[in-house]
């Protein structure tokens, strides 16, 4: 089925006939740092789901997954992370900065907006870390997570060893961030870079050219470029992180476990390396409370968006046993 139908088709199921349109569910909430924009699905009464998008993306990766959410009963947020429009900050002097400790206090500031004692979470790429983060430094108010692409909490610590020839060069954008030429290539190429990226990340998905539009609007954010630079640098030892979270990657670079329930999910065609369907002992270390890790075929890197029903399910079956 057409992405277009798929959405259609769910969006009548899950909205009582209403056909979902974007316009009409993105709201906004103000934190101390931001005022976040995100889409709502389903009943306020439902259990709260964050959903968290990666690099480059935003809330739309999760057009297909609300709607089948909603339909479940639960409440659906899907949020734009600080740098993509029209999450904004609020403060013109705040800086910039796009750290994990950074976007993991940003789901827990969201939650405390909403009033959510406790939730669920659900992201891959940033978003899948940043669900991490707030699980492993939150564990009271994290109730079970979806994870796509596993554990991605980093030591932005203590530098590792290098990683294979291979993994150097499927991070080339990251060392390109890393210079003033990558800024500005960023910054002067940000729709076609980002595209690249899709097609780079994801061989098998055949998105079209409104589908990437109707993302790529959140890239003109003023913040993006700025955003996107610090956290790759950041990782990378090249940039400060903020001094409120000094603490936080200490405690980060210990690789913490969730201590929560947890699905992990894995795109079969993922440029960034083809998953093994075993579960590792590194998994069983930092995931105990494991319940299954599923293989998405069909699926690249951009998961929610290539294959929203595998994830909507991965996340239904996680909250049955909370």
């Amino acid at each position: 089925m057409h992405r277009r139908d798929f959405l259609k088709t769910t969006g009548a199921l899950a909205l009582a006939g209403v056909r979902w349109q974007p316009s009409n569910n993105l709201r906004t909430v103000r934190t101390p740092i931001l005022e976040i924009a995100y889409h709502e699905y389903g009943p306020e009464t439902g259990f709260p789901v964050i959903l968290l998008h990666g690099f480059p993306d935003d809330a739309h990766a999760y057009d297909g997954v609300g709607p089948i959410l909603a339909n479940a009963g639960h409440r659906a947020l899907a949020v734009y992370l600080r740098g993509y429009a029209p999450t904004r900050f609020l403060d013109r002097s705040q800086p910039r900065t796009a750290e994990q400790a950074a976007i993991g206090q940003d789901v827990i500031d969201f939650a405390d907006a909403l009033k959510l004692p406790t939730f669920a979470v659900a992201g891959f790429d940033w978003g899948g870390r940043a669900a991490a983060v707030a699980g492993a430094l939150h564990p009271d108010r994290v109730a079970a997570a979806v994870l796509i692409g596993g554990y991605s909490i980093q030591n932005t610590v203590t530098p590792g060893r290098p990683g294979s020839p291979d993994a150097a060069r499927r991070a080339w954008y990251q060392w390109y961030f890393n210079t003033e030429v990558g800024r500005a290539g960023l910054e002067q190429n940000r729709k076609a870079l980002c595209e690249a990226l899709w097609r780079e990340w994801s061989p098998t998905w055949q998105f079209t050219k409104e589908d990437y539009a109707l993302t790529a609007a959140s890239f003109e954010s003023p913040d993006f470029v700025d955003c996107v630079i610090h956290s790759y640098r950041h990782r990378n030892f090249n940039a400060p992180g903020e001094p409120r979270f000094i603490n936080d990657e200490k405690k980060l670079a210990e690789r913490p476990p969730l201590t929560m329930p947890v699905i992990t999910l894995h795109g079969a065609d993922d440029a960034f390396g083809r998953p093994s369907a075993e579960i590792s002992a590194g998994e069983k270390a930092t995931l105990p409370k494991l319940i299954d890790k599923r293989i998405v075929h069909g699926a690249g890197h951009f998961v929610p968006h290539e294959k929203p029903e595998p994830v909507a399910r991965a996340i239904i079956d996680v909250l049955k046993v909370v």
